[in-house]
């Protein structure tokens, strides 16, 4: 394919949902064609703390592989998605520190013109889900990006009902950290559409 799209899939997980969604976003845009670096944000939160929940404990160790994002990713990078669970209706700290590390390349104007978007999980069915992606995007206003939502643009939408961007309820209990199908469906749609636009917009660019 010509004008292969660089994706710098981007996340904060705990508990393991957020690397769930990850990951169907990644297989899904390397089947649309894209080259894909999946990267998980540094864990802030001390060891006791991660240690008091045995499937954050579990997550920790079994995700303990995946690369910090650089800012090499960032560069290489046509398209960046985003992810992060809810905290009170905002991103993790996780995620915020990394956002903070970034000044030199939003300086440079490294960061505009790329192409953004963004998924997140809750512990409740009604506790962020909009108001975090919308809270994230607020960065990417700032870094001159390009958000592309995913917005009503396919069945699976109406079927999960958010437009700004996969989101998935976790439940507190054994299964917490896997995703249903609703969400793997949601997923994929939004890794598909990001590719598409991207590979639009650096086509376009190319020509």
């Amino acid at each position: 394919m010509s004008h292969v799209v660089n994706l710098a899939l981007i996340y904060y997980s705990s508990t393991g949902t957020g690397t769930n969604i990850a990951n169907t976003m990644a297989a899904a845009a390397e089947a649309a064609g894209a080259q894909v670096r999946v990267r998980k944000v540094a864990e802030l939160a001390p060891q006791a703390a991660i240690e008091s929940n045995p499937i954050w404990a579990a997550h920790h160790a079994a995700t303990a592989d995946i690369p910090a994002p650089s800012s090499d990713d960032l560069t290489w990078a046509d398209a960046i998605i985003l992810g992060s669970p809810t905290r009170f209706g905002n991103i993790a700290a996780q995620m915020k520190q990394f956002f903070d590390t970034l000044s030199p390349l939003w300086l440079a104007g490294v960061l505009s013109d790329k192409v953004y978007s963004g998924f997140t999980s809750t512990s409740t069915r009604h506790g962020g889900h909009e108001s975090t992606l919308l809270a994230m995007y607020n960065t990417i206003h700032h870094f001159g990006g390009i958000i592309v939502p995913p917005g009503y643009t396919d069945p699976i939408k109406f079927v999960d009902g958010n437009p700004y961007g996969t989101s998935h309820h976790a439940v507190f209990g054994p299964d917490l950290g896997t995703i249903d199908d609703d969400t793997r469906n949601s997923a994929r749609h939004q890794a598909e559409r990001v590719v598409r636009i991207a590979r639009a917009l650096k086509s376009g660019s190319a020509a």
